[in-house]
């Protein structure tokens, strides 16, 4: 049994699947903490003002965060 997880590499697989999570937890956790740092409502701005520039700058500070934390789990 034991030969036949070493062959479809499991472990690997695990390893993937729980970073993978914990950095999507890690940019919630982020995007959340941005909204809360705002003087203003993100959501007013973008959907009901249609304010693109502060929609280029979420989606800039959100990849950025993203990098960052791509950054992170492969050290």
């Amino acid at each position: 049994m034991e030969s036949i997880l070493q062959e479809l590499h499991v472990a690997p697989m695990v390893g993937t699947i729980v970073y993978s999570l914990l950095g999507c937890i890690v940019f919630y956790i982020g995007f959340v903490a941005f909204d809360k740092l705002t003087p203003f409502s993100i959501r007013k701005e973008i959907e009901e003002d249609h304010n693109v520039a502060l929609g280029i700058i979420i989606g800039s500070g959100l990849i950025s965060l993203a990098i960052i934390i791509a950054a992170a789990i492969r050290s």
